[in-house]
């Protein structure tokens, strides 16, 4: 029987965001195959998947060279879960977040997969799984996979209050995916892409937020899947060991 090293090689590296005006770092496990970018949750950070028991419970799939994955902090501190912050900034912090994600993230990870067109995946748990979802949705030109895990996709309910912009919308999946306009982009979505959208009944968890966003994309005749798990299953880490190692190792193709 093969040894698999539950720790698997990692590279910690990052700059100084000009767009964000902070350093920004970034980690990447495993050395080979098409890369996934990882969201952290709520609070999370760069390294929270690698404390949490996450990065061990794909170890396998890292080491075999199925995927890379690349992990990065989250704008959460400096936006929606800063109570102190005006909603203004923070729609203006999530906005430049985006920004960071597809103008430095995405052609750093092609640079390191060396092909300056390789389109990637994005994933993430909670929290983690709005970041994935808005990254792909606005740039199916740079992802071609989301795999959301336990997600909610609808700042609304729960940020917003009532607070209204243009940069809200555009970063806020349910916002603008019934509106995504005909054309090249939505022809990557619905004809070269892969959706994922993972939840369950557990406790803690919510599955009515994946299958809203579920509706809308039926909506709009984009294929994905939609898979609810048990009422055993909360909406925890140990949910989103399984989840992931299973998506990864038998039906995302990696």
């Amino acid at each position: 029987m093969s040894y698999v090293d539950p720790n698997p090689r990692r590279e910690l590296l990052g700059w100084h965001s000009h767009r964000l005006g902070m350093d920004m770092p970034l980690v990447r496990y495993g050395h080979w195959g098409p890369a996934m970018l990882l969201f952290p949750t709520a609070g999370g950070d760069f390294l929270e998947a690698e404390r949490m028991g996450l990065i061990q419970s794909v170890a396998h799939h890292l080491q075999a060279g199925r995927f890379q994955l690349f992990s990065i902090n989250s704008i959460n501190p400096w936006a929606w879960m800063n109570p102190g912050m005006p909603l203004h900034e923070k729609a203006r912090n999530q906005a430049l977040y985006s920004d960071y994600v597809e103008q430095e993230v995405v052609p750093h990870i092609r640079r390191c997969l060396g092909n300056d067109h390789a389109r990637i995946g994005a994933a993430g748990a909670s929290f983690g799984a709005f970041h994935a979802a808005n990254a792909f949705f606005r740039r199916p030109d740079l992802f071609e996979l989301l795999l959301g895990l336990g997600g909610f996709y609808d700042l609304q309910s729960e940020f917003l209050h009532g607070y209204w912009s243009d940069e809200v919308y555009f970063n806020n999946p349910v916002s603008y995916v019934p509106n995504l306009p005909e054309g090249p982009g939505m022809d990557l979505i619905r004809h070269h892409s892969r959706i994922h959208l993972v939840t369950s009944r557990g406790e803690w968890e919510n599955p009515g937020y994946s299958e809203h966003l579920s509706h809308l994309l039926h909506q709009r005749g984009i294929p994905h899947g939609l898979d609810i798990w048990g009422h055993d299953m909360p909406h925890d880490w140990p949910t989103w060991y399984r989840q992931m190692d299973h998506y990864v190792g038998e039906r995302l193709g990696y």
